[in-house]
Parts: C-alpha cells; structure tokens; sequence
C-alpha cells in the first residue's frame, strides 16, 4: 500500500523562504537607491551641463562656418564680377581692344599706325590669357600724354608695359611705339585673336 507523504512544506522553512525573497528585494531596492540605472543625480546634471557645453561649441562652429561659406560665396560673386568688368571674352576681346584703341587714338589726336596682337596664356590658369599689343603712333608729346590718360582711364585693365618715342625728323612729332597687355578670358568659342 502506498504511504501517504505530506506535500505541506514546515512553517520555519517557509517563513526562511518568505524572509530570504523579502531580504532579496530589500537590496535590489537598496542597490538602485544607491546605483540609479541612469547614474546618480550629480552624474546626471554632469553629463547634461557637458551635452550643453557641446551645443554651444557646435553652433559656435555652425556659426562660424556659415560666415565662412558666405564669406566665400561673396568672394566668387566679386571675382566673377571682377573677371566680367576688366576681363574681356576671347570671342570680342580683338574687335573691343581695336576699337578701344582706335577711339582713345582720336580723343588724343593722336595716328594709329600697325598694331599686332599676340595671346599667352598665363601659368595656373585653363581659362585665362593675356594679349599683348604692340601699336605704333605719330603725334606730339602732348597727345601722347593725353593717349596715356586715355587707356588710363579704360573701363578694362590695360597695362602700359613699355613705351618708346622718338621725334621725327623735320617735324614736331614723335614715332611712338607701345606695349600694352590686356586680359583675355575663356568663353567657350575657342577663337584665336587675329594679327594684323
């Protein structure tokens, strides 16, 4: 015949079982009081006044390179417009000298004789050229220094490089001689200038 075993647990083994899960939650309790999941309160204030120490210095950065970018932006808009102004397009860059010359030629009296035109490109650059011009004159003194004034005061950046004058023989002229160079950029047509 089979015994009859008792399933009931004694009363001290329980009450040892219910004190050991109690004192098991007590320092669970008691190790997130002290050690907090997300760190202590100082850690945290730490770590927040950091984070916003951080965003400051980044918007500082933002802010900085935002006026850089404009800064640079600024910087290519005036060179653009400078390189329009004073730069001519090697499409018109012979008719608009030729005739820039030729005009600045009759306000000082002076006689355009041969001009030639030679064009360079100028090192470090794909898209920009210089033209040199050497263009021979008659007139007085006073209408040289009057030529002068005049390319002086071109709405295009000539250079006077070299000038020579002479006086010829038997008269009060002078057989003037210049260099000028002139600036010449790409605008896609590929169109040497002539010589004349």
């Amino acid at each position: 015949m089979p015994r009859n075993f008792s399933t009931r647990m004694p009363a001290a083994t329980l009450w040892r079982i219910v004190l050991g899960v109690l004192l098991a939650a007590n320092l669970i309790a008691a190790a997130l009081v002290m050690y907090p999941p997300g760190g202590s309160a100082d850690q945290l204030e730490l770590e927040r006044s950091n984070l916003q120490l951080q965003a400051a210095t980044r918007r500082a950065q933002l802010a900085q390179t935002t006026q850089h970018a404009a800064s640079v932006e600024k910087g290519r808009t005036e060179g653009d417009k400078f390189l329009g102004d004073y730069f001519l397009a090697r499409r018109t860059a012979y008719s608009t000298l030729l005739t820039e010359l030729v005009a600045a030629a009759d306000a000082a009296h002076i006689k355009p004789k041969e001009h030639a035109y030679a064009t360079e490109p100028i090192e470090g650059s794909d898209t920009l050229s210089m033209m040199t011009i050497t263009a021979n004159y008659e007139g007085t003194y006073a209408n040289l220094m009057q030529f002068v004034h005049q390319i002086d005061g071109s709405p295009r950046m000539l250079i006077i490089e070299g000038l020579n004058a002479a006086p010829q023989q038997g008269s009060g002229n002078l057989a003037i001689s210049m260099k000028i160079d002139a600036f010449v950029r790409e605008d896609g047509s590929g169109l040497e200038a002539p010589s004349e």
